[in-house]
């Protein structure tokens, strides 16, 4: 009878834990999710913890990656005081609307494994999160507060924004060296709005939402293609033996162009010998002189004059 019972229970939890799963797979809302992690929170949350102490809130297994934190607190001290929320500081003056009497201040940490959902629900193009979604949400949680349907309420700084520090949960410290992220705030309506930095891995807001750290994506490298061996070898010897060929016809250029110049320098000098030209005294100048010849007179044509009669 133990063994069945014991049989039972293995089997109640593996279905759970396959419903469980297959709630998760669907998620693919960033909305759907925040009603999730509100409902698991309101579920566990003990009505008699003190107010202002920080409490974990245990998800089911397809939620690893996520980590919740929450604390009840009243509207009014939390103006007064502000408060320390994990990595959230709610600077003195936030105001919660609407708030009857007491506010229940939730904060996510969703791990890299959830950052799709933001990827898909929000334009994101030519930039890479390098830090986990901060999320901060606040909700009703007096005395007369219906634990069924809880609703959620507005956090808005009035005099000193609200500040969250990435400093030991992100991954950018020894990738980007002298870059620096850009705060990324996810609106509800679908908006990112970028900013710097105020610091280093601390960022502000104004009111409450879900928060990372995001940096421009670098630019590809085109990759080069890997040539064969075979190629390059083929390649060097069609080349070099060009080379050689282009070299060889430009050596017997030049010899037929210097044959070629030696050849009538030679004609010159021999045309020169064999003109024999005399050297004479023209004033006090030496000048060459042709030999005197003349030319014997010759007929063209025989003529006899007639004979007298």
């Amino acid at each position: 009878m133990g063994s069945l019972f014991t049989l039972s229970l293995i089997l109640l939890s593996s279905i759970s834990l396959t419903l469980s799963n297959s709630e998760a797979q669907k998620i693919k809302s960033a909305r759907l999710l925040d009603l999730l992690i509100r409902d698991y929170t309101f579920k566990t949350y003990d009505t008699y913890s003190r107010t202002g102490t920080l409490h974990n809130v245990h998800l089911p297994a397809n939620f690893s990656g996520i980590t919740v934190d929450t604390a009840r607190f009243r509207c009014g001290s939390l103006r007064r005081y502000g408060a320390q929320v994990k990595e959230f500081h709610l600077g003195i003056g936030v105001s919660v609307n609407p708030c009857a009497e007491r506010v229940m201040v939730v904060t996510q940490k969703l791990g890299y494994n959830w950052s799709s959902i933001y990827y898909a629900n929000y334009d994101l193009s030519g930039y890479q999160l390098v830090s986990p979604i901060l999320g901060l949400l606040a909700y009703n949680a007096g005395t007369d507060v219906n634990f069924s349907n809880p609703f959620e309420v507005g956090i808005q700084a009035l005099e000193n924004p609200i500040t969250i520090d990435f400093k030991n949960i992100t991954r950018v410290n020894n990738e980007l060296g002298a870059t620096r992220p850009l705060c990324a705030s996810f609106e509800g309506d679908g908006k990112v709005t970028l900013a710097k930095e105020a610091s280093p891995y601390i960022c502000v807001a104004k009111r409450h939402g879900h928060f990372g750290l995001v940096i421009e994506k670098p630019s590809p490298v085109p990759l080069r293609k890997k040539v064969s061996q075979w190629k390059v070898v083929v390649g060097s010897t069609v080349g070099c033996a060009i080379g050689v060929f282009l070299l060889g016809l430009l050596l017997v250029a030049m010899l037929v162009k210097v044959k070629k110049k030696s050849r009538i320098v030679e004609m010159e000098r021999r045309a020169y010998e064999e003109e024999a030209l005399q050297v004479s005294m023209v004033g006090h100048v030496r000048a060459p002189t042709a030999s005197g010849t003349r030319t014997t007179p010759a007929i063209e044509q025989e003529y006899i004059p007639p004979r007298p009669r």
